[in-house]
């Protein structure tokens, strides 16, 4: 034991010499202007990217496929697309507005100012409950509330009541701050209970949590980060957050599905290339958890080490190649459960595992998008876990062909209607993709997919439409149809990521689907009115069937709710 400590205490000094170098350098370096992310919203970044198919070429500022983008520059990307004359409606004119009011402190066309400013000294803008800025302080405060009620039929009502703040703003126009504070309570669907209830114990996109009344939940809901340019071109976060890459409603390779995570990220774009680097501390499942409130379960650490290389390759084509490695090992196992070699930015992952005999969980892959005809996208993802290129030849189903894709197409102005949008997509993985031989190296966090909530050893379809018919209205129906098939408590067919993948049923004759059959519909409509910037009445029908080869397993849900939301996305649980 004495040994490991040495080791440890080893590891921590080298790792803690290093972050004093890198901070020494970052010093040493003349900080540029620098903003915070808009965060994380599927409405939000919808409309960024509808522009940018608008707009017959890439964003200059960002690559799309990498989110979440940097506030100043969406401005930048809104103002040019004022010049490109883009707009083709009312609802367009509408839409860019609102992107340039809600990012005004970079932007030269926001028109922010309110009429009836609150006692004079709050809202003077529409977009901040109060403000200050100028050249040596910018800060930007304002509340967060979502309060909603619904039906789940012949069960518990629904309710949701979040309040909160959020807080960004700049120091010296050199270093971004952000942080997001809400504290919730609500009564989920009873699928989202089911899924929780049955080996899960989180929250979906949360991590800590208790009871509250019959059938609810307590959590509290906390993001923040510091943000600054090291360079022109090269940005750096740290702090907690969640990382969004891809274009498709849903990602294979970083979703938001799981909770927020403590990252160091490094962005460099710069002409027709955009890098990302992507440092996380993550969660493995609790050694002995058997479910309930995690007010007294110590979740172990374990890591994740990300990088993507983008490319413009023409204004309209952007390849990608990225890869990824989880690691991390049991606090009682002899060694360091942080490996250093994985702070190199710029290095292949797999070279450090078979350098080092690692038995570390790595990944590679790569995205591409389309942009054509200033309607259209296609776009798509592949990820490979393990592959053996004989044994996809051979058609034998073995195991370890561990692979994920997707392929997906978005349609602007449907039929030259204005603002009807139009998305399908297809999700593919094969069983085990994702999963390795221990909790400390799965693809999760907090007993979490990081990339698609079903996981593994599925297929999905995904019909999504989008109308504003009026300016601040907006309409979407959203139609998933999904083939998987799920565990028993003493099998593994390769759904369950959180599995030890050597339980694995046979090496060979694998196929998706395998294990219990199971179906899922599912259908949403909403109707989402802006009454003013940024709050928002959403009325939400969802229609949900779960047919699965165990009658026990069952699940017809049909859900009404009603909200009022201000400064927040809409929460979804779609699975």
């Amino acid at each position: 034991m004495q040994y490991v400590n040495l080791r440890r205490n080893s590891a921590y000094l080298m790792l803690k010499r290093y972050l004093s170098l890198l901070a020494a350098v970052w010093s040493s370096l003349s900080l540029c202007a620098q903003s915070t992310n808009a965060p994380l919203d599927q409405d939000y970044y919808h409309l960024v990217q509808r522009y940018e198919i608008k707009s017959g070429g890439f964003a200059p500022g960002f690559h799309s496929n990498v989110k979440p983008y940097l506030r100043s520059d969406i401005a930048d990307f809104v103002d040019t697309l004022y010049s490109l004359s883009v707009a083709e409606s009312k609802t367009d004119d509408f839409n860019l507005q609102y992107l340039a009011n809600d990012n005004w402190e970079w932007s030269e066309r926001d028109q922010n100012d309110s009429r009836k400013p609150l006692f004079k000294a709050l809202y003077q803008k529409q977009s901040d409950l109060y403000y200050v800025d100028n050249q040596d302080f910018d800060l930007h405060v304002s509340p967060v509330f979502h309060f909603g009620f619904g039906f789940d039929k012949g069960e518990d009502n629904l309710f949701i009541n979040s309040r909160g703040l959020v807080v960004r703003g700049m120091i010296s126009r050199k270093v971004g701050f952000y942080t997001y504070l809400v504290e919730n309570q609500m009564r989920f669907p009873t699928y989202v209970r089911d899924w929780m209830n049955h080996g899960r114990y989180v929250v979906p996109g949360e991590g800590f949590w208790k009871n509250f009344k019959t059938n609810g939940v307590d959590f509290f809901t906390a993001r923040g980060y510091i943000s600054f340019n090291a360079a022109k071109f090269i940005n750096f976060q740290f702090g907690h957050d969640k990382q969004y890459i891809g274009n498709g409603f849903r990602s294979l390779v970083f979703s938001d599905f799981s909770n927020n995570n403590l990252f160091l990220k490094i962005n460099t774009n710069v002409w027709r290339l955009d890098y990302s680097f992507i440092i996380s501390e993550m969660r493995a499942d609790a050694p002995g958890n058997s479910g309930g409130s995690f007010s007294n379960v110590d979740f172990p650490k374990k890591y994740l080490a990300f990088h993507r290389l983008g490319i413009n390759i023409t204004d309209q084509l952007n390849l990608g190649v990225f890869e990824s490695v989880v690691f991390g090992q049991p606090q009682d196992s002899i060694g360091t459960s942080f490996e250093l070699d994985y702070l190199n930015p710029i290095i292949f992952y797999r070279a450090i595992e078979q350098s080092g005999g690692s038995q570390d969980n790595a990944l590679l892959g790569a995205d591409l998008t389309w942009n054509f005809l200033n309607r259209f996208s296609l776009y798509g993802q592949i990820v490979f876990d393990e592959f053996l290129l004989k044994e996809v030849k051979s058609g034998n189903g073995w195991w370890g062909n561990k692979i994920s894709y997707q392929m997906g197409l978005k349609y602007i102005d449907v039929f030259g209607i204005n603002n009807l949008d139009l998305q399908l997509e297809g999700n593919f993985a094969r069983p085990y993709t994702y999963a390795h031989n221990n909790n400390y190296t799965s693809y999760s966090h907090y007993k979490q997919s990081l990339a698609h909530p079903l996981e593994a050893n599925f297929k999905e379809f995904v019909a999504i439409a989008r109308y504003q018919p009026i300016p601040r209205l907006q309409l979407s129906a959203k139609l998933i149809t999904a083939k998987y098939g799920t565990d028993t408590d003493s099998t593994n067919w390769g759904q369950n990521i959180l599995k030890n993948y050597d339980t694995r049923e046979m090496d060979f004759n694998n196929e998706i689907g395998q294990g219990v059959a199971t179906d899922l519909f599912y259908f949403d409509f909403r109707a989402s009115y802006q009454l003013k910037h940024n709050l928002f009445i959403d009325f939400t029908q969802v229609f949900r069937n779960l047919n699965s080869e165990l009658p026990e397993r069952d699940q017809n849900n049909v859900i009404s709710s009603l909200s009022i939301r201000l400064n927040i996305p809409r929460r979804e649980h779609v699975f």
